[in-house]
């Protein structure tokens, strides 16, 4: 058994191309994971002889919460390449820059594996640690599909405001929830690009739907399962999916579970589906909850604040001097006392107390995890926040009564 931790990205593509090669099942680590070398090991060990080879892994916290290692059929994975190329339209890309790890799992599949299969370009593009690096590499692009996650979008704007990069024709998201809020900025910046909405899991390997987006676009709204995947949901609304692409086992700290072709496998979200086919999803399952008898869904709320502020946002959970279940909203950059007034009359107009957070907090900007999402863990200790204004719980609690 191989395990590859992550390193610069112009050093990945030749040492993933030798790993593909050797029949022996690997593990692709990101540079920093809470396990450690030994635990993967003893994963890949516990596997039954028929995985042992022409495997590989990848880790994941899963909907879990809790350090995952999913393990996947390179057959399965390099049918799904074959599969997303005729869905996202792929023929005239000739190139893929990279701006995310690709220890996950969508710049794993979506990007290099996909130019493995299809003897296509992928071009260690900088990321966004490397805004110039970047910049230089989508000026200089011809037919590339660019992947990014939707928390990139706002730095999109910040790095690249008033550019246009004529050169990139695909354009895709992934990662949570569609960026409609910064759409026409997109266009302006990728005006020859088709955009895409893409929704996955690392255990799905990773892809269950895919949208074109038009002229606007519901956030909330995943588009078709793509061909062979089935999705559904079970009586909590959760939503499950079974796929002839997606992980054949799982390995975690109660062992190795063997995931059968019958099976259904939870998402971690909740969803619903639309009467012409398509879903949407309600958010994940720990951002939907009760608070003083009432359901709140944080993608809901983040909608209505994305409608009068211009900036990046996120919400942290955190329970009250009640007992109960909370949220507090983070703004990035600093807003000015006539952007917070926006942010507040919005939530006066369309929710009662109860939706409303606890506090309004800002950073300069957000904490991002190396795959480009919002890292809410850091978002709960970063020393950097400030305190923008605080809601009276006993009036919260009375309003509801």
């Amino acid at each position: 058994m191989r395990i590859i931790v992550e390193t610069a990205a112009e050093e990945m593509p030749p040492i993933l191309d030798a790993a593909w090669r050797d029949p022996t099942t690997f593990a692709l680590l990101p540079a920093r994971t809470p396990v450690s070398n030994a635990w993967v090991r003893a994963g890949l060990e516990q596997l039954p002889p028929s995985m042992q080879s022409d495997h590989f892994a990848l880790l994941s916290s899963g909907s879990t919460g809790h350090p995952t290692l999913v393990i996947g059929s390179r057959t399965r994975a390099e049918r799904l390449a074959r599969t997303l190329h005729i869905q996202q339209q792929s023929d005239p890309v000739l190139t893929t820059p990279l701006s995310l790890p690709l220890s996950y799992s969508y710049a794993f599949v979506n990007q290099w594996l996909w130019a493995t299969v299809h003897d296509r370009q992928l071009v260690a593009g900088g990321g966004f640690q490397y805004p110039g690096v970047l910049e230089q590499t989508l000026m200089g692009a011809e037919n590339a599909m660019l992947c990014l996650v939707g928390a990139q979008a706002s730095l999109l704007v910040k790095f690249f405001e008033g550019m246009s990069f004529p050169g990139v024709i695909r354009l895709h998201f992934a990662g949570g929830p569609f960026p409609g809020h910064r759409l026409d900025a997109i266009r302006r910046l990728f005006p020859n690009a088709i955009v895409f909405n893409n929704y996955g899991c690392v255990e799905a390997m990773p892809r269950l739907t895919i949208r074109v987006i038009g002229t606007s676009h519901e956030p909330t709204d995943i588009g078709r399962p793509i061909p062979g995947v089935e999705l559904k949901t079970d009586s909590e609304g959760n939503l499950l999916f079974r796929s002839p692409f997606g992980a054949v086992a799982f390995y975690d700290d109660d062992g190795i579970r063997l995931v059968g072709d019958s099976q259904y496998i939870a998402t971690g979200d909740r969803g619903e589906r639309a009467d012409d086919g398509s879903w949407r999803l309600m958010g994940r399952n720990n951002e939907i909850f009760k608070r003083y008898g009432e359901k709140i869904a944080l993608p809901g709320l983040l909608k209505t604040v994305f409608g009068v502020w211009r900036g990046s946002a996120a919400f942290y959970r955190e329970t009250d001097g009640f007992g109960e279940a909370a949220h507090v909203l983070v703004l990035a950059p600093t807003p000015d006392d006539g952007d917070l007034r926006s942010v507040l009359q919005a939530f006066r107009k369309n929710y009662p107390r109860t939706h409303w957070p606890l506090r309004v907090e800002s950073l300069e900007s957000l904490p991002l995890k190396e795959n480009g999402k919002v890292d809410v863990t850091a978002l709960t200790t970063h020393r950097d926040r400030h305190v923008h204004w605080s809601q009276r719980i006993e009036s919260c609690q009375t309003s509801t009564s």
